[in-house]
């Protein structure tokens, strides 16, 4: 963000707004994590704001200070849409465009308030009068510790903001594990610390959630999987029946993909995840060294996201999408290979 923008948007901040504050569709860590810090902030500034989520989000995010002011727009629609149609200022945190919010879109396009974009997403579109875009952050929680710090702020920094910044940096980074990992990184975690994240609370509430049926569904996804040595790859599929089958709840499958990059020699990782309610596949794609998801997902799969790691979706049968991305492997082929 460029002195001009933090300037133009600390002035539009220092007068009463309407604000709504957008996260992604499913969202996730970072953003639920980065969506929330912003609301504590700007509510102890005396603004007036809400934040609206496209859709429902996993549970074991359902502890951080403030999780119970989100509103769903898909059960909360009328109310949501009245608040849009309010808003004089929208911050969308973690995404970069607009068809990441699902139904949301359209009520969205039809705002006429002033949009600021906060994302470390690849090729963002421009919706956004003000934008902070930077792919070389680790996750939108940094960005919004510094954009907090740009604003001189950082010192109005609460415990209860500094763990929810911790648990989106803690989950988009793998656990501080990604090379997104900087020492910057590492210093604002060490500031989030200081200023009273409890890291050990945020990491067992995260991952320490395990239901029977999220690990038996594991294990079915672990036995799903397939190795293709030849072009240092693994997949995961898990089809409908089998998340029925295990109980699927919202955000089971977290982390599934990355164990296909535990395996030596493995560098490009995908799980293949069927929805039959949407009538697509959803896929997350991972990937180690310099072979970029992101240009695979956006070329092949309606997607992208960062180098190393990559959403996308397909609107076949999981048997036809599983056999169209075999198919791409050979055009990548060199590139695979270390």
């Amino acid at each position: 963000m460029n002195l001009k923008d933090i300037n133009a948007v600390g002035n539009l901040l220092s007068k009463p707004q309407q604000i709504v504050i957008v996260p992604h569709k499913n969202a996730d860590g970072d953003a639920i994590g980065s969506t929330l810090a912003l609301w504590h902030y700007l509510k102890n500034m005396g603004q007036q704001v809400h934040i609206i989520a496209p859709n429902d989000y996993p549970k074991f995010l359902k502890w951080m200070p403030g999780h119970e002011q989100i509103l769903n727009f898909e059960k909360e629609n009328s109310q949501a849409k009245a608040l849009i149609e309010q808003a004089t200022l929208i911050f969308t945190l973690d995404f970069n465009h607009l068809g990441r919010i699902g139904q949301m879109e359209s009520a969205l396009q039809e705002s006429q308030a002033t949009f600021v974009m906060i994302d470390h997403h690849q090729a963002p579109s421009d919706y956004a009068q003000y934008m902070y875009s930077d792919v070389t952050m680790s996750s939108t929680c940094e960005m919004i510790y510094n954009f907090i710090e740009f604003l001189g702020d950082d010192d109005k920094i609460t415990p209860e903001m500094a763990i929810c910044m911790y648990t989106g940096i803690m989950t988009d980074t793998g656990s501080f594990k990604y090379s997104s990992t900087t020492s910057r990184t590492h210093k604002v975690v060490a500031a989030l610390i200081d200023k009273g994240a409890e890291n050990t609370r945020a990491h067992n509430l995260v991952y320490d959630t395990n239901t029977p049926s999220r690990l038996h569904l594991l294990g079915c996804a672990l036995k799903n999987l397939v190795i293709l040595e030849e072009y240092h790859t693994a997949y995961i599929s898990l089809s409908q029946d089998e998340l029925e089958t295990y109980n699927y709840q919202k955000g089971d499958t977290e982390g599934f993909v990355n164990y296909g990059l535990t395996l030596h020699g493995i560098y490009f990782a995908v799980i293949f995840i069927e929805n039959r309610e949407e009538g697509i596949v959803k896929i997350s794609f991972r990937s180690e060294g310099e072979f970029s998801v992101n240009e695979f997902a956006r070329n092949h799969f309606n997607g992208g996201g960062h180098t190393n790691a990559s959403g996308g979706r397909s609107d076949t049968s999981l048997q036809e999408t599983i056999a169209y991305f075999v198919s791409l492997l050979k055009e990548y082929k060199a590139e695979l290979n270390p």
